[in-house]
């Protein structure tokens, strides 16, 4: 599975440097919603491989992330290209959704 834990201090690195599209999923343990998404993140993270990269950042122990990016509900997924944030999606939604986000910046 291509999915990577990321953190504070790892983020730049890992996101924001990475030579492909990043699917960014913002989540905690307590997020019910967050664990709903959590096998449709993990099943795009299988058919992108290689084209696209998921990472899982926990908003509770990294929220230096979560204030630079604004975040005020999760789940959110953020979308970056080239170190720049190019769509977000807030809340649990079908995979298509997701699809539809992440075909335009591969």
């Amino acid at each position: 599975m291509a999915i990577t834990e990321v953190t504070d201090q790892n983020f730049n690195e890992i996101v924001l440097q990475s030579d492909i599209p990043v699917m960014v999923d913002l989540w905690a343990a307590w997020c019910g919603p967050c664990k709903m998404i959590h096998p449709i993140i993990d099943e795009i993270a299988q058919e992108y491989e290689g084209k696209a990269l998921m990472v899982k950042l926990d908003v509770d122990s990294n929220k230096e992330t979560a204030i630079k990016y604004g975040i005020r509900n999760i789940p959110t997924v953020l979308f970056i290209k080239n170190g720049e944030l190019v769509d977000k999606q807030v809340g649990a939604v079908p995979k298509k959704k997701f699809i539809e986000k992440l075909e335009p910046i591969l």
